[in-house]
């Protein structure tokens, strides 16, 4: 795995990227969140024969920071298709979980005919998720003090023994560097107040299976819980959805090598054929 700054439509961001090859992946992380949380991802996608791509959202990890940028779900789509087009991406997988599902499932609705398939993980964006977790979000992305990101990764990770003290100290030193409070809280604000503004489950359903959509997870996500999963599956025709047990909101990352064989399965066209160890496919 590399990694490496590109500017992508006048904005700085890092990139993490494994393997070769033509089967290029998008992976787009959630807020508050950043690239590497994709690290126990990128090398097993790779050794599956893709070619994936993480990168850090403006406002979050390396990329810029600051008051200056619009925090919002068209602007960052926009973004990731300059980011597909300064890496000379023609066509790619897109995987994005929780907010990076909603900028996904948006960029794909722009874009369905250099799509190639799509992922959403614990998203958002689909149908509405009202004021109520709308403003819960808000709150935990906003405090960053180190007990704030402890209960943070309390309600992101069903297993409290990922959350460790360096992931924990990282997470701090992250969101508190500069430029970062006023990136979070702009993303904030446009969560609490905006985000079903922008909610993208209707026009993607009409696209009628322009490429093949798969929802995964976490049977134990208390954020967004499970009846999301559930209603965006019903919106898009034609979708299959994994539920993951023993996982919350970043099923991803709690079993990367379980999530790895669910999306290359799915994408290969022999998802469900063989059972996957605390997996329920519909």
């Amino acid at each position: 795995m590399i990694q490496y700054p590109v500017g992508a439509g006048g904005t700085v961001t890092r990139v993490l990227e494994a393997g070769i090859g033509d089967q290029a992946m998008l992976l787009i992380h959630g807020v508050g969140a950043r690239a590497d949380r994709w690290s126990h991802n990128l090398e097993g996608l790779a050794a599956a024969g893709y070619h994936p791509f993480a990168y850090d959202l403006p406002g979050h990890g390396l990329a810029h920071k600051g008051a200056d940028y619009d925090y919002s779900v068209p602007s960052f789509a926009r973004m990731a298709r300059d980011l597909l087009d300064e890496l000379e991406i023609e066509r790619a997988y897109l995987v994005g979980t929780s907010l990076g599902g909603h900028i996904a499932a948006t960029l794909a609705c722009e874009i369905p005919d250099r799509i190639a398939g799509l992922v959403l993980v614990g998203t958002v964006g689909i149908t509405p998720i009202g004021a109520e977790r709308r403003g819960q979000t808000q709150m935990l992305v906003t405090e960053t003090s180190p007990d704030a990101i402890a209960n943070k990764f309390r309600v992101i990770l069903h297993d409290d023994s990922m959350a460790t003290d360096a992931l924990r100290r990282e997470e701090h030193r992250m969101n508190t560097s500069p430029g970062a409070s006023e990136g979070l809280e702009g993303i904030a604000t446009y969560f609490g107040e905006r985000l079903d503004d922008d909610v993208i489950g209707e026009r993607l359903a009409a696209l009628d299976a322009a490429f093949p959509i798969l929802i995964v997870w976490g049977r134990e996500d208390i954020g967004f819980p499970l009846e999301l999963g559930y209603a965006a599956h019903e919106l898009l025709k034609g979708s299959r959805l994994a539920v993951m047990d023993n996982t919350a909101h970043s099923p991803y990352y709690e079993r990367a090598e379980t999530f790895n064989r669910i999306v290359t399965e799915f994408f290969a066209g022999q998802l469900g054929r063989e059972p996957i160890d605390g997996v329920e496919v519909a």
